[in-house]
C-alpha cells in the first residue's frame, strides 16, 4: 500500500501554514548502557560460554593440591532480521506544500529505534520465563528464578542460587533484596563479591522509589536515618511492562558477565523509484540479537 494524494490532501493545501512532521524525538538507545557488545563474527549464531570458579585454595602441607574448574552454562544467540518498507506516490511528493511527506520515511527509523529499545528491555520484561526469542541458555532456567543450578560436581544449591523475590518495592524490601543479593554464590557455592547499586523500575513506581532512595530520613520515620539515601543509581522506563515488578542490579557484572547484545546491522534506510509506476519506495533493515549467560548480576521482584 502506498501513500497517495487523495489520502493526504491537507499536505497539498497551502492554507495549512505548518504541519508537524514528527511529534517525538528519536528515543535514546539503551543497549550501550545495559549490554556487553562484543564484535560479531560472520557466523549465523554466536555462542558465549564461561568457565566456572576455582575452588577454595587449601593450606599447603607439603604436597600441592590440584583442583578442577567446571564449565559453566552457555548462551547461543541468533540475530534476527527486522525490516519494513514504505511507498509514496510521486505526485504526493511533487505537490507536498510543507515537506511533511518527504520526511515520512524518517519515521521508519524512529520505529526501529523504539523496537530496539523494547528488545533491550526484553530480559527484564521476560525475566521470569524461559525466553527463547533470540537465544537459548543451556541452564534452561528463567533469568530470575529460585531454581538455578550448577554444573560443578557435588555442590549444594540450597543457598545462594535464588534471585527471585516477590515483595512490592519499599525500603524494607530493598534492604532484604540487597542482603539476598550479597548472598549469591558462584558455581562452587563460594560467596561472590557483587555490588548491587542500580534499581530498574517502571514509571508507576517513580514516587515510591525516589522516596526510598533520596529521603534523608527513613520513609515514615522522622528520627531514623535512611541507609538507602544516595546509595543507588536509578533507571526508570515506561516500556517495562509490569507496573509493580522491579529489579536490583550490579551494573558492572551485568555488562561484563551478564547481558550480551550482537549487532549484525544497526540499520540502513534505502530508496528507489519504481521505473514503471514512479512510486518512491523506501526500505529499512536491521539485524540484532541478545541474551544472557549468567544470572548473578540481578535480583528481581515478581509482585503478585
Amino acid at each position: 500500500m502506498a501513500l497517495r494524494s487523495e489520502a493526504w490532501i491537507e499536505t497539498l493545501d497551502a492554507r495549512f501554514q505548518r504541519i508537524k512532521n514528527e511529534e517525538y524525538d528519536q528515543p535514546k538507545d539503551l543497549v550501550e548502557r545495559l549490554y556487553e557488545m562484543p564484535a560479531p563474527s560472520r557466523q549465523p549464531t554466536e555462542r558465549f560460554g564461561a568457565s566456572g570458579a576455582y575452588g577454595e585454595i587449601p593450606r599447603f602441607t607439603g604436597t600441592l593440591t590440584y583442583g578442577d574448574i567446571f564449565p559453566s552454562y552457555n548462551a547461543l544467540i541468533t540475530p534476527l532480521v527486522f525490516a519494513a518498507g514504505l511507498q509514496i506516490e510521486r505526485e504526493l511528493l511533487d505537490d507536498d506544500q510543507h515537506n511533511s511527506i518527504e520526511g515520512k520515511p524518517r519515521s521508519m527509523s524512529r520505529s526501529l529505534a523504539t523496537l530496539r529499545k523494547k528488545h533491550a528491555l526484553r530480559p527484564f520484561n521476560q525475566a521470569f520465563s524461559v525466553d527463547t526469542f533470540f537465544y537459548t541458555n543451556s541452564e534452561n532456567v528463567a533469568l530470575v528464578s529460585n531454581s538455578h543450578t550448577t554444573r560443578a560436581s557435588g555442590v549444594s544449591t540450597a543457598a545462594g542460587f535464588d534471585n527471585l523475590i516477590t515483595s512490592a518495592f519499599s525500603a524494607v524490601a530493598l534492604e532484604a533484596a540487597r542482603i539476598q543479593f550479597k548472598g549469591f554464590r558462584d558455581d562452587r557455592a563460594e560467596l561472590t563479591d557483587l555490588d548491587p547499586r542500580l534499581i530498574i523500575y517502571p514509571t508507576s513506581l517513580y514516587g515510591r522509589v525516589h522516596e526510598v532512595v533520596k529521603s534523608d530520613k527513613r520513609p515514615g520515620e522522622l528520627e531514623t536515618a535512611n541507609v538507602h539515601s544516595g546509595q543507588y543509581e536509578l533507571l526508570e522506563h515506561s516500556m517495562l511492562t509490569s507496573n509493580v515488578n522491579w529489579s536490583l542490579v550490579d551494573p558492572s557484572a551485568m555488562k561484563s558477565d551478564g547481558l550480551i547484545w550482537i549487532d549484525r546491522d544497526k540499520g540502513e534506510l534505502d530508496f528507489v523509484e519504481d521505473f514503471e509506476t514512479f512510486l518512491g519506495k523506501w526500505r529499512l533493515r536491521s539485524r540484532w540479537g541478545n541474551g544472557h549467560r549468567n544470572w548473578r548480576w540481578i535480583i528481581s521482584a515478581q509482585v503478585a
